[in-house]
């Protein structure tokens, strides 16, 4: 165990900076621990150097001692967390090297805390929703495998042995069977469905696979709204969190844009920050961009009212709240209905080849009869 733990400390020292990479709920540790020592009056260097020694040997330990000796060697603290950007995101370290402009760190470092533990719970709620209909395809997919391998061959003997005519709906079950048993041309399937996969995964990369595939998210009956809540809710949580601590708009829109992981709303974005660079609101700038039609037209509302009363901060918190709460009604409605969904499907395919077996029986004791 100690042998594995040193071999993990020196690759972790070994890689660059820029591929060092921790989990979520590591981040999360390190910005909650570090804003309660701050908030007591711990000097950032003696924090940083405390943590450090509290913590088992690792990746994060590895980027905390280089971090604290970075700062003892005059660097800033956002300029530090700048060495990791697979650890630290621009909202990070933009709201890091805020908080050294306005010297309160130990705040910032809350409000991040929150931001980074909320961002993870809904992340999570989002897997879960897309677990469940995972876990009925396979088990669909398990439950006709074993009728087709198993049960299938052996009531094709039986038909071949009498002599029987075999119903076309099981001739095609039987030729189907014969297929998946031929490991050649399983072979040439499997290599066929790997090819067209990473070709789908190189277009993603291409402009006109993003805007196809994210079409097809932003635009998918059940799991459209789903995916439209969840980009909007983490965008408007990003401004919320950074404007309301004092980073400039247009900082919380780079960050919203780099953050964002659909072609539509990064356009959408990267658009309402070129209107208010030319002297539009930022209400007026969503409604003028492309795929404005995105954000609901009571949203922008309040976002004008907002930027009226100079309260646009606080203004985002709520409608960051209101879409957190519309995102846990879209994954609920959306598992809701993938549960009967899938049932149907699974009832349609197992029934399907149930019926393909039995089909042939009737014909069968029609020929024992005679």
């Amino acid at each position: 165990m100690l042998t594995q733990t040193i071999e993990s400390e020196q690759l972790t020292a070994n890689l660059p900076v820029s591929d060092v990479r921790i989990k979520q709920a590591e981040l999360i540790l390190f910005t909650t621990q570090l804003s309660v020592m701050l908030d007591s009056g711990v000097v950032l260097s003696d924090a940083l150097e405390a943590m450090a020694e509290q913590l088992a040997p690792g990746t994060l330990k590895h980027i905390i001692v280089d971090v604290a000796t970075r700062i003892k060697s005059g660097d800033n603290f956002s300029d530090a967390l700048a060495s990791y950007p697979r650890v630290f995101n621009s909202m990070f370290i933009s709201m890091v090297r805020a908080s050294e402009a306005s010297g309160n760190m130990a705040y910032m470092l809350e409000i991040l805390s929150g931001y980074l533990n909320a961002d993870a719970e809904t992340r999570k709620q989002i897997k879960g929703a897309l677990i469940y209909p995972i876990i009925m395809l396979l088990m669909a997919s398990a439950a006709t495998g074993s009728l087709m391998f198993f049960v299938l061959p052996k009531f094709t003997k039986i038909y071949e042995s009498r002599g029987a005519a075999l119903p076309k709906i099981t001739q095609i079950l039987v030729s189907f069977s014969q297929m998946l048993g031929d490991i050649q041309i399983m072979a040439t399937a499997l290599t066929t469905v790997t090819a067209i996969a990473v070709g789908l995964h190189f277009w993603y990369q291409t402009t006109s696979g993003q805007k196809v595939l994210d079409w097809m998210k932003v635009r998918t009956p059940i799991f459209g709204t789903m995916f439209v809540d969840a980009v909007l809710t983490r965008s408007m949580r990003i401004m919320a969190t950074m404007v309301g601590t004092g980073v400039s708009l247009l900082d919380a829109l780079a960050v919203m844009k780099m953050s964002c992981e659909n072609y539509y709303f990064r356009h959408l974005w990267a658009a309402a920050d070129a209107k208010i660079r030319n002297g539009y609101q930022l209400s007026e700038s969503i409604t003028l961009a492309p795929y404005g039609h995105l954000v609901a037209p009571g949203i922008i509302q309040m976002l004008r009212a907002g930027e009226k009363s100079g309260k646009l901060g606080r203004v985002c918190d709520k409608v960051s709240a209101f879409y957190e709460k519309k995102l846990q009604n879209s994954i609920r409605t959306t598992t809701a209905l993938i549960e009967p969904l899938m049932i149907v499907i699974m009832g349609i395919i197992i029934g399907t080849i149930a019926i393909a077996l039995l089909l042939p029986v009737f014909r069968i004791s029609s020929v024992i009869a005679h």
